[in-house]
Order: C-alpha cells, then sequence, then structure tokens
C-alpha cells in the first residue's frame, strides 16, 4: 500500500472497451487536481458535465465530474470522480495526467482500506464490498449487501458490549475484594455467560449459512473405475463437462466444475478411478485423486450397484472407505440403479440413483445440503469470510472455558483473563484488534479502484 497521506487514483471500471469508464481519485490533492484537469472544482455531491484536460489544454474526454469533500466520501477523504468514455487509451490518458499532478497508482483494495482506517466503514464491511462484486448468486448478493449496511456488525457489537459489561463486573469485583462482592456466587454471572453463548450460537448458525453462500462446498466424487463418475459430475453441472466412456479408466485427471446448488457454489471434482494400476499415466491420476480428496469438504463415494453383489467390487469399496481420512464428511452413493432395479432416493443415509437417466439427482442435492446445514428456503441476514467462522469458534472456545474456570475452579482472574481472549477474538471480525499483516492480505485481494 502506499502511504495513507498520499493522494491515490485508479481506473474505478473493468478494463476493455465500454459506454463509461471512471477513474476515482482521493486524498488532499484532489481539489488541486480538479482545478487542473477540470477547470474549477465542482459543488459538492452535484454531477457537472466538463471537459477533462491535460496539461497543454487539450481536450482528452469529454464527461461527468462529481465530487466529495471530506469528510463526506466513501474514504472519508476528498473524493473526485472522473466519469469519461469507456476507451482503454482515454482512461491510461487521464490516469496519467492525475499522476502528472501528483497522485499515486492506487493498489487493489487501496479505497477501501482507507474507508476503514478513517472509519467509514469496519472491516466486517470492507470485507461485504469485495464480496458483494464477487457474488455468485443472488441470495449472496443480498446477503453481502446486509453485511455492507452494517447487519453482521450490529451483531459483533452488541455481542462485545456483553463481553466487555461482564468483563468489567468481574474486573471490578477483583480490584475492590473490600466490597465483599461475591461474585463467584452471584448467579447474575452465570445468566450473563448463558446470554453470552446463546447470542454467540445464533449468530455463528448465520455465518455458517453466510459462509456456505460465499465459498460453497468442494465436493469429491471418488470411487472404483467405471462407477458413473464422470457421468455423475455430467448430471449434476447439466452439461457434458466430462468425456464418457464405457472404458474403465477414462478419466485420467481430475475434471472440476462449479455449479450452483439452491444459491450455494458447488466446487465438484471428478477424480481418476481408484484401483491398483500398471498404467505410468494412470498411476499419476490416482495420485492426484487421493490428493484432491485430502482436501476436500465432502467425499462422495460412488458404487456401481449393478455390482454390489461381486467379492472384488466389495474388497476394493471397503480399502477406499478405509483410506479416507477418518475426519471427512462422506456420502456413500449407489449408481446405476437403471441396471439393478433398486429404487431411487436415500435409503439408510445412502443415495440411489442413476446418473445416465438422472434418477436420484434431487435427492442427491438435498442430502449435499443436509451434510453441510446449507438452508436454501432461509436467506442468511449476512455473508461470512472463513477467517469469521474461526473468529467465532475462537470466541466460543474462549467463553466455554471462562464458564469452566468460574463452575468448577472459582478462579476468577482466569476467568477474567478467558473473558479478555473471547473480546479480542470476537473484535478482530470487525477489525478492532486485528493486526496489520492480516489487513493488508485482506485488502490486497480486492481488485484495483474498489
Amino acid at each position: 500500500m502506499s502511504n495513507h497521506t498520499d493522494t491515490i487514483a485508479a481506473v474505478a471500471t473493468p478494463s476493455g472497451r465500454g459506454g463509461v469508464g471512471i477513474i476515482r481519485i482521493s486524498g488532499a490533492l484532489v481539489p488541486e487536481i480538479a482545478q487542473s484537469i477540470l477547470g474549477d472544482c465542482p459543488k459538492p455531491r452535484y454531477a457537472v458535465h466538463r471537459l477533462f484536460k491535460d496539461a497543454d489544454g487539450n481536450t482528452l474526454d469529454d464527461g461527468i465530474a462529481l465530487y466529495f469533500p471530506t469528510p463526506h466520501s466513501f474514504t472519508g477523504e476528498h473524493v473526485l470522480e472522473l466519469q469519461g468514455h469507456g476507451g482503454q487509451v482515454v482512461l491510461d490518458m487521464l490516469l496519467k495526467r492525475c499522476v502528472e499532478l501528483g497522485a499515486c497508482l492506487a493498489q487493489p483494495g487501496e479505497f477501501s482500506e482507507r474507508a476503514f482506517i478513517n472509519e467509514k466503514v469496519d472491516l466486517a464491511q470492507a470485507e461485504a464490498i469485495a464480496d458483494l462484486i464477487d457474488s455468485a448468486s443472488e441470495q449472496a448478493a443480498r446477503s453481502a449487501l446486509r453485511s455492507l449496511q452494517g447487519d453482521f456488525s450490529k451483531q459483533i457489537n452488541q455481542l462485545l458490549h456483553y463481553l466487555i459489561e461482564l468483563r468489567v463486573y468481574v474486573e471490578a469485583a477483583l480490584d475492590f475484594p473490600e466490597e465483599e462482592v461475591d461474585f463467584l456466587a452471584d448467579k447474575a454471572i452465570i445468566h450473563r455467560l448463558e446470554q453470552i453463548k446463546a447470542a454467540l450460537k445464533d449468530i455463528f448458525a448465520q455465518a455458517k449459512q453466510g459462509s456456505l453462500l460465499r465459498d460453497g462446498m468442494n465436493l469429491v466424487i471418488a470411487g472404483r473405475p467405471n462407477a458413473g463418475k464422470s457421468s455423475l459430475l455430467n448430471a449434476l453441472a447439466g452439461d457434458e463437462v466430462a468425456i464418457v466412456t464405457d472404458i474403465a479408466g477414462t478419466t485420467r485427471d481430475t475434471v472440476k466444475e462449479r455449479i450452483n446448488l439452491a444459491g450455494m457454489p458447488l466446487h465438484i471434482i471428478d477424480t481418476a478411478g481408484l484401483r491398483d494400476s500398471d498404467d505410468v499415466v494412470e498411476q499419476i491420476g490416482i495420485q492426484r485423486a487421493w490428493k484432491a480428496i485430502e482436501t476436500a469438504d465432502l467425499v462422495l463415494v460412488l458404487r456401481d450397484h449393478s455390482l454390489e453383489n461381486e467379492h472384488q467390487d466389495q474388497y476394493e469399496h471397503i480399502a477406499i472407505l478405509e483410506r479416507i481420512p477418518s475426519h471427512l464428511p462422506q456420502l456413500i452413493v449407489h449408481n446405476k440403479i437403471d441396471k439393478s432395479g433398486h429404487a431411487a432416493g436415500i435409503f439408510d443415509s445412502e443415495i440411489y440413483l442413476s446418473a445416465k437417466q438422472g434418477t436420484g439427482i434431487e435427492a442427491l442435492k438435498t442430502a449435499l445440503q443436509e451434510q453441510v446445514g446449507y438452508q436454501s428456503n432461509s436467506e442468511s441476514n449476512f455473508l461470512a469470510r472463513r477467517r469469521h467462522i474461526i473468529a467465532l469458534e475462537a470466541t466460543q472456545a474462549a467463553v466455554q472455558e471462562a464458564e469452566t474456570q468460574l463452575r468448577i475452579f472459582n478462579a476468577g482472574e482466569l476467568m477474567a483473563e478467558e473473558l479478555k481472549t473471547a473480546q479480542y477474538a470476537l473484535g478482530q471480525i470487525t477489525g478492532r484488534y486485528t493486526p496489520d499483516d492480516l489487513l493488508g492480505e485482506i485488502f490486497s485481494s480486492f481488485c484495483i479502484g474498489k
């Protein structure tokens, strides 16, 4: 990032040809830059038509200018937007002129970072800006907008308020023992802890839904050769994205496809059939299949139901299940019921379907949603990131330990320390206690001009 006292400029619209192209400028030099390019500094918050001039007074473009003086702007600084034509050459000339007048080229996410630093938005709201831009579904976009408008932050700040209140009470009792307040025996403390735990549970459940909406689930389809893995991928994707033949071992490498499952992104990976093989190329494909399985959120183990009574199929299926890491969620799917004659649907938590005919696919989709706790019929109040989930888990763990120190050990000092840890973990979500290196990592993932 540049120095926060510098004036920064960037193209705020996507590269390429377009009807409109926008240059965004933020910083103390904005009034001077406006005077040089436009001939005057426009009236605040009014769209005005101007000719954009170079150093010699020649016209670079003809468009609209918008000026937002500090502190009433997105970044909290002076901001100028030049809305011209969307040709890349025109925008480059305008940007070059801004640099000549003292602006620095903005880094990815630098406008949003300045909005955060100047307390125009908190960190969760700033992240929601990028999430709104990157939304893959209407549901995700609406949830990201709620986060941007502060719905997530309000709940976090309310919970922080509860934690701080309890910390103040506990630490005051520790600091003034002469007051003879036996806070360890005070039922009000237990009641407050229960309130905090209940609020945490509710926020965590919403955040899990929000995280699924944003990031989705990595699903790996695994199984013996010719079990119908590629056919199942095609059935889920609704397109012929993988080659399907009757020859065992057709798939030699991982095939990836992204679909939308009732608003949740589903990242599907089709893998090579798992078996012992002397073929060098197939061995590489099998190695990649196991590598994909190790990084999955859910492993879908596929079987050819028409062969399930054969000893070899049973032996190799058990071998696959035993090798899959025990911590990974698994879902057993029986394919080719069009050959075996079995009914489609869910029986004893296992799925029966025909990828070729498409029967049972809806039951599989339902099972996938249930496996990760995704509720397509209830919109999350906000979008959440993986780091938010981690912070909430750390907060829950600290609150639980605080209760243990109170109930079991009667250790007020240790309880107070755990509450402090919980407050710190929760504050990382909104940026109150977030390390600078994490801030740099977050904002560098934004697009330039935002």
